[in-house]
C-alpha cells in the first residue's frame, strides 16, 4: 500500500501556513457524567496534531462521537468535553467549533476541535455535495482514525477525494504497515489465533486467513463448531451445527496445504457458565452430554505453546475460553504468555479485537506485543480481505 503521510509533509516544509484538517478518532468511552473514562484513543491522536502545529499549520481536529441523530445533535453528543480534556492533554490551547461546515476561523499555530461530525446531514451517507464542502476548508486532509477506515463517509472517504491534498496521519501509517507486516508481507511460519463465541461473525476471516496462515488456532466456541464437524461428542457447549461443513472446508484447505489447525485434545467443562461453577479438565474424548466446553486444557495449550513458538508472524484476535471468569481462564492466560514469549524471541505479533485486547491487558501481555490495533470493525474487515474505503482513497490519490 502506497499512500502520502503527513510525516512527508511535514518534513519536506509543506505545512507552513496551510490549513490542516484532521479526521481523528476522539469517540472515547465516557462516564455517566460526560466525563472521559479512557483517553487512549486521545492519546493516539496527539501525534498527527502535534507534528501539523510544528509544521507551522493551521490545524482543524474531527471526530465523531456515538451515533447520534443527524441534524439534531443533544448535548450528550457533544465534543466539547472531550475537546476540552484534549488540550489539557496536548498542553495546548484548544478552541471548540460548533456550526463549522460553513468555515473554520482558525490561524497557524491555532488548533480547533470541531463539533461531533455525525451530526451533519450527509456524512454517513457520503454525500458528494457535503464532502465537496468540508474539502474547501482545508488545504491538507489527514486521515488519522483507522477505526473508521471501513466505513465511507463524509469525513473519512468524501473529503479526500475532494481536497487539495489527501494523506495519511501517523496512527493511520502506523496501522497500515503493521497490518501488512502481519498478513502481505508476513514472515513465515505465520500463525493466525481466531477466536470467539460463533464462526458465523469470523467465517469470512477463516476463509481468507487459510490459504495464507501456516497455523490456524481455533478457539471458544469456533473450535466447539470445528469438533463437531470431526464428529466429536461437545455435550451441551455452544456451537453452530449449520455450520459444519464450512469448517470442513476450511479444514481441508488446511490440510491440502500441510498446514496445521490443531483442535483442543483436553478442556475445561462444568455444567454451567458462572463464577460459582464447578469444573473439571477431561480429555476431548470424555465430555458428558450435560457438560460444556469453557475453556482449553494444558495439555492443548502446551501444543498451542510449542506452535506459536514456531512462528515468526502470529496475529490474535479472539480468546480460547471464557477469560472473564477465573475458573476459565487459564488457557488464554497461557496464550497471551505463549505469544509475549514469541515476540521477545524476535516474532512480529498482532493484537485486535476488543476482547483480545482486554485479555492481553488483563494478563498483561499488552505491552509485550509488537504491535495492538485501534481499529475494532477495520481490524477485522481488513483480516477479512475487504478493502477498506478510507484507505483506498488515499491509494488513489497517492502522486508519488
Amino acid at each position: 500500500m502506497k499512500v502520502k503521510t503527513l510525516k512527508e509533509l511535514a518534513d519536506s516544509g509543506q505545512l507552513k501556513g496551510k490549513r490542516v484538517f484532521i479526521r481523528a478518532d476522539m469517540n472515547v468511552p465516557r462516564s455517566a457524567d460526560g466525563k472521559v473514562s479512557n483517553d487512549l484513543r486521545l492519546r493516539e491522536s496527539i501525534p498527527a496534531v502535534q507534528m501539523a502545529l510544528d509544521g507551522g499549520a493551521a490545524v482543524m481536529v474531527c471526530s465523531h462521537l456515538g451515533r447520534p441523530k443527524e441534524g439534531a445533535l443533544t448535548e450528550g453528543d457533544s465534543l466539547r468535553g472531550v475537546a476540552e480534556y484534549f488540550g489539557k492533554m496536548l498542553g495546548h490551547d484548544v478552541k471548540f467549533a460548533t456550526d463549522w461546515v460553513d468555515g473554520v476561523e482558525v490561524n497557524p499555530g491555532e488548533v480547533v476541535v470541531l463539533e461531533n461530525c455525525r451530526g451533519n446531514v450527509g456524512e454517513t451517507a457520503n454525500d458528494e455535495e457535503l464532502s465537496k464542502k468540508m474539502a474547501k476548508l482545508c488545504d491538507v486532509y489527514v486521515n488519522d482514525a483507522f477505526g473508521t477506515a471501513h466505513r465511507a463517509q463524509a469525513t473519512t472517504e468524501g473529503m479526500a477525494r475532494y481536497a487539495p491534498i489527501a494523506c495519511a496521519g501517523p496512527l493511520l501509517d502506523k496501522e497500515i504497515k503493521a497490518l501488512t507486516a502481519s498478513v502481505e508481507k508476513a514472515q513465515h511460519p505465520l500463525a493466525a489465533i481466531v477466536g470467539g463465541a460463533k464462526v458465523s461473525t469470523k467465517l469470512t476471516i477463516l476463509i481468507h486467513l487459510a490459504p495464507i496462515v501456516d497455523t490456524l488456532i481455533v478457539g471458544g466456541g469456533i473450535a466447539n463448531t470445528f469438533l463437531l464437524a470431526e464428529g466429536k461428542n461437545i455435550g451441551k457447549s455452544l456451537a453452530e451445527p449449520s455450520l459444519v461443513d464450512e469448517c470442513k472446508k476450511i479444514k481441508a484447505v488446511m490440510e491440502e496445504k500441510g498446514g496445521k489447525l490443531p483442535l483442543p485434545v483436553d478442556v475445561v467443562v462444568a455444567r454451567h457458565m458462572g463464577y460459582d461453577a464447578g469444573y473439571r479438565i477431561c480429555d476431548i474424548e470424555d465430555i458428558h452430554d450435560d457438560e460444556m466446553i469453557l475453556d482449553i486444557g494444558p495439555k492443548s495449550s502446551k501444543e498451542l505453546r510449542e506452535l506459536i513458538g514456531e512462528a515468526k508472524t502470529i496475529i490474535w484476535n479472539g480468546p480460547v475460553g471464557v477469560f472473564e471468569m477465573d475458573n476459565f481462564k487459564e488457557g488464554t492466560h497461557d496464550l497471551s504468555r505463549s505469544i509475549a514469549a514469541a515476540t521477545k524471541k524476535g516474532a512480529f505479533s498482532i493484537v485486535g479485537g476488543g476482547d483480545t485486547i482486554a485479555a492481553a491487558k488483563a494478563f498483561n501481555s499488552l505491552d509485550k506485543v509488537s504491535y495492538v490495533s485501534t481499529g475494532g470493525g477495520a481490524f477485522l474487515e481488513f483480516m477479512e480481505g475487504k478493502t477498506l474505503p478510507a484507505v483506498k482513497v488515499l491509494e488513489e490519490r497517492y502522486d508519488g
